[in-house]
């Protein structure tokens, strides 16, 4: 095989973890070329993988917009122009699984019903993969690759990360102990950990492990970035504007990285950064840190309102979660250990 398409259009989170499918075909294969089709906003994301050959920006949403209708088009007969020997859809979705098999590729391979958000999606493919319950999303798209022989393939991570200014004036600023980075957000509002318990946890690590923290920021966070460090005592500070790819520059410089349910936790995991990760309606078998001595704090098991993006409760199962159990988890991660908490 020479030639492969991977689409996974988004979110940042899931594109992240997509990224390892494309070291374990250049492993089996290490001459094919393996392009990527992804949302317009996560195509610099995507160049940042070692071994993508194109990363093809394509947004489903021109089908409906006439203004930008010519250009999906034009794009759909560029894929079609490659012949690709195989088109992963990780994504399973209607919208995903058609454009897969619009590229015209010798085999469209997708999950099998069971393990689709949109079960309609299976008509689209030429060849569908079963995989075992309870496996990590990371493993899960690796099973896919068993349709073109890469048996037990292991999760890697093969990243071309640039040197970035605005992450060397961070490591500047705080010198040699470094700093924990802390992501507050999500774009769920039931994965979002009161901000003011942050900012404890900074003042907390602060005390104990003489370490300050950055507090990372998105497009709307500014006011709860904001109130992480009012509650810091002065142990954290917000980080300056960054775009997504900055992101993984500023948590490969963290010697600790808290945070949700989120794209910049994957990050962070993808870059080798210690974690300690929070759950509320998500799962972290399926979908928190892969490595074994990160630390997941989870209420999973209590919540009831699992993969839900608003608590249907008084108080998010989140908020179950204290800053001592936290704490707990940071002591445990940064002695290099590993556990969940769950309540």
């Amino acid at each position: 095989m020479t030639s492969f398409l991977i689409v996974r259009l988004g979110a940042l989170g899931d594109v992240v973890h997509a990224m390892p499918v494309v070291d374990a075909l250049r492993r089996r294969w290490p001459e094919a070329r393996v392009d990527w089709l992804v949302d317009p906003r996560y195509v610099d994301v995507v160049r940042l993988v070692d071994g993508v050959g194109r990363a093809i920006a394509f947004d489903p949403r021109g089908f409906l917009a006439s203004g930008e209708r010519s250009a999906t088009v034009a794009t759909i007969r560029t894929i079609r122009h490659e012949r690709y020997d195989a088109v992963f859809d990780l994504q399973g979705l209607v919208k995903s699984a058609s454009v897969a098999r619009l590229a015209g590729g010798e085999q469209t391979i997708g999950f099998s019903r069971a393990h689709l958000r949109e079960p309609a999606s299976r008509f689209f493919y030429t060849r569908t993969i079963d995989v075992p319950d309870g496996l990590h999303v990371i493993s899960k798209n690796l099973t896919l690759l068993t349709s073109v022989g890469v048996e037990r393939a292991e999760p890697k991570f093969s990243l071309k990360l640039p040197t970035l200014a605005s992450a060397e004036r961070v490591r500047e600023h705080f010198g040699s102990a470094g700093y924990v980075a802390i992501n507050p957000g999500a774009a769920w509002p039931n994965k979002r950990w009161p901000p003011e318990r942050f900012g404890q946890i900074a003042a907390r690590i602060r005390d104990m492990y003489r370490l300050r923290s950055l507090v990372v920021w998105g497009p709307g966070e500014e006011t709860m970035a904001d109130a992480v460090v009012m509650a810091s005592d002065g142990a954290a500070e917000r980080a300056p504007v960054t775009k997504i790819v900055d992101l993984f520059a500023l948590f490969r410089g963290a010697r600790l990285a808290i945070a949700g349910d989120t794209g910049p936790l994957h990050i962070a995991t993808a870059v080798g950064t210690p974690v300690v990760a929070l759950f509320g309606p998500t799962d972290p078998v399926r979908n928190g840190p892969f490595r074994a001595e990160d630390v997941s704090v989870s209420r999973m098991n209590v919540c009831v309102c699992h993969y839900e993006r608003r608590c249907r409760r008084a108080m998010p199962c989140i908020d179950d979660i204290s800053v001592d159990e936290v704490m707990s988890a940071v002591t445990t991660r940064l002695a290099g250990t590993d556990t969940v908490i769950s309540g």
